[in-house]
């Protein structure tokens, strides 16, 4: 087996692999993300969570302006060999670019989207 076999196993959507990131420690869900071969392929020979961004089409080291790495633990691959869960150690406590602990803050209640978590820093401290 070639070492990029394993890459092959994957049912890659338009190239892609949704990358569902959960908190080591907590299990919490802290985000979504996509990867393409390159961005799993970098985060497995780095240990550090590399995204592929859809919107900027490029790819996105987790933390690169932020600073709040995301350090891979595991990375198991679903039933069907098209979802990847990571199992990561989120530096700086901040996974959300809203300056929150995690992308999942809104909650239906009553037939409206409430805001359940706080901003733990300013996004335009963190970006600048």
């Amino acid at each position: 087996m070639s070492t990029q076999d394993w890459l092959d196993e994957i049912k890659w959507t338009d190239g892609l692999l949704p990358a569902i990131a959960q908190e080591h420690d907590s299990g919490k869900v802290l985000m979504v993300a996509w990867m393409n071969r390159e961005a799993l392929s970098l985060t497995v020979a780095t240990g550090h969570a590399v995204y592929w961004s859809r919107s900027r089409q490029k790819l996105w080291h987790k933390g690169e302006e932020s600073g709040h790495q995301q350090i891979v633990h595991e990375l198991r691959l679903d039933c069907d060999n098209d979802v990847l869960l990571l199992s990561v150690e989120q530096k700086g406590g901040i996974a959300c670019h809203t300056g929150r602990h995690n992308c999942f803050f809104k909650r239906l209640k009553e037939g409206e989207w409430e805001t359940i978590e706080p901003v733990l820093k300013d996004p335009k401290d963190i970006y600048g």
